[in-house]
């Protein structure tokens, strides 16, 4: 037996060293340690030996399986080298010269603001969550005190697919997902893509929203007011001025919007951006998720993300968020 696998371990070093091509080594592979080849059926005969022989016929025999298979291996690298060096060679590419210097990306100005906001209330104990683009019609209205019948949803212009859900036209229904699982005091932050059948230079089908929400026992609208303010002076400095509107919402009551100054006209007077859309959290929505609106309460605020970032860097149009001109994100 040791004479016949020293002569079967010299026969394969031999065509090993011999290959000159990725093929004759997968051919020689095949020989030899396929399910058929000549050392596999060694292995399979050690069944047939006395039990006190087949412990060192086995180690003999597996001794020249690794030494060829390092050795095949060995090779197979060195004829990849040489033929990946000669394709090189034959398609003209010189790979020591230094390539084309393509620039540096920037990042974009609407994840600036989103980070922005989020490490500022990430300061107040804000946590940050994340839910679903596609929704459910309870979620994104049914479950924020908007039912079917009611007018409210006019304003949403939503894009509904053929299974009935829709793609989700704010932030809101994140709060419901974590108002379910999770018990006050909360206090969180939502960015994420919404979703609205709408398109000018101040509005997009897609855009970003930013959505805070706060219950606790002993909140209220001071607390939310506050809260804004603070925001508001620290995104864009004191100099710029903000104002609170009386509006409505389902989901909240009382509701407001907060505006900041834009720009101001030839004529002197101020043209504003809503910014924010802000109230206490409606009851109705606290006993959807079985939390006792008696014991209770809660703020909740939802701004745009890129009317603060035209807000904050100037820009006039929002468009220009994603027309991924280099000249205009490079400003970033």
């Amino acid at each position: 037996m040791k004479n016949q696998l020293d002569t079967l371990q010299q026969t394969v070093l031999k065509m090993v060293s011999e290959a000159s091509c990725v093929q004759e080594l997968t051919d020689i592979k095949s020989r030899f340690f396929g399910k058929k080849g000549e050392i596999t059926q060694l292995l399979k005969h050690l069944a047939a030996l006395d039990p006190t022989e087949r412990p060192k016929v086995g180690q003999m025999v597996n001794a020249v399986k690794d030494m060829c298979f390092n050795e095949l291996n060995i090779k197979r690298q060195q004829l990849e080298r040489d033929e990946a060096r000669k394709q090189l060679m034959r398609e003209g590419v010189d790979t020591s010269l230094p390539s084309r210097w393509l620039g540096r990306g920037s990042e974009h100005p609407i994840r600036l603001t989103m980070d922005w906001i989020t490490d500022y209330f990430g300061r107040f104990g804000y946590q940050i969550e994340s839910g679903p683009e596609i929704e459910t019609d309870y979620y994104n209205f049914e479950a924020l005190n908007i039912p079917a019948s009611h007018p409210a949803r006019d304003m949403h212009d939503t894009f509904y697919l053929k299974d009935g859900r829709l793609l989700r036209t704010h932030t809101s229904p994140v709060q419901i997902h974590v108002m379910e699982h999770m018990n006050p005091p909360i206090k969180i932050m939502v960015p994420g893509r919404v979703f609205r059948c709408d398109a000018d230079a101040s509005h997009s089908p897609v855009f970003h929203q930013m959505e805070g929400l706060c219950v606790a026992k002993g909140v209220t609208f001071a607390h939310l007011k506050s809260t804004l303010e603070g925001f508001l002076r620290a995104m864009f400095g004191s100099e710029r001025k903000v104002r609170f509107r009386p509006s409505y919402f389902p989901f909240t009551e009382p509701s407001v919007e907060v505006d900041v100054e834009w720009k101001t006209r030839d004529d002197g007077s101020i043209e504003w951006m809503e910014v924010l859309g802000a109230g206490m959290v409606h009851p109705n929505v606290l006993r959807n998720v079985g939390i006792d609106d008696a014991a209770f309460t809660g703020f909740a605020f939802g701004l745009g993300i890129e009317r603060m970032a035209m807000l904050r860097y100037h820009i006039p149009d929002i468009r220009l968020f994603y027309e991924n001109d280099q000249r205009f994100l490079s400003q970033f």
